[in-house]
């Protein structure tokens, strides 16, 4: 899935590309990525813990922008994460499901699994839905 497809002004951020996020399914009430485990892991080989909630938040804060449309802007205000186990190898996959698709509030669920499909992080995400100011620049390539 191409994001700049998606919203033409912006991809997903630079921070995003850099650990190799891909998105494979994308819409307010549900969005899929995957990350790899290869360039994300602490000294131990596993991956690291802020990258479970990097690609949590990657995927949360594209799902609520989407369902915050053209005119308005969704910026994250709470993130809380807790990590069940880890991976060493392979991909990771995150799974987004809106919770609550509010005017100004909107919160989703983030499960991050291996391949194997065992629960790494469940990760709970909110966006506060404010008018998009006047002037917005976003990052280009």
């Amino acid at each position: 899935m191409d994001v700049m497809e998606v919203f033409g002004y912006r991809g997903i951020g630079a921070l995003a590309e850099r650990m190799g996020i891909q998105f494979l399914e994308l819409s307010p009430e549900r969005s899929v990525a995957r990350m790899p485990v290869e360039g994300n892991t602490q000294p131990l080989g596993l991956v690291h813990g802020g990258a479970y909630v990097v690609l949590a938040e990657s995927l949360g804060s594209t799902a609520a922008n989407l369902f915050a449309g053209p005119t308005k802007i969704a910026v994250g205000i709470e993130i809380n994460a807790s990590h069940s186990r880890s991976a060493t190898e392979g991909w990771v996959t995150g799974v987004c499901t809106a919770i609550t698709l509010g005017r100004t509030l909107v919160t989703h669920e983030i499960a991050i699994s291996d391949e194997q499909g065992r629960r790494l992080s469940t990760v709970r995400m909110t966006n506060f839905i404010k008018d998009r100011p006047e002037g917005q620049v976003f990052e280009t390539k």
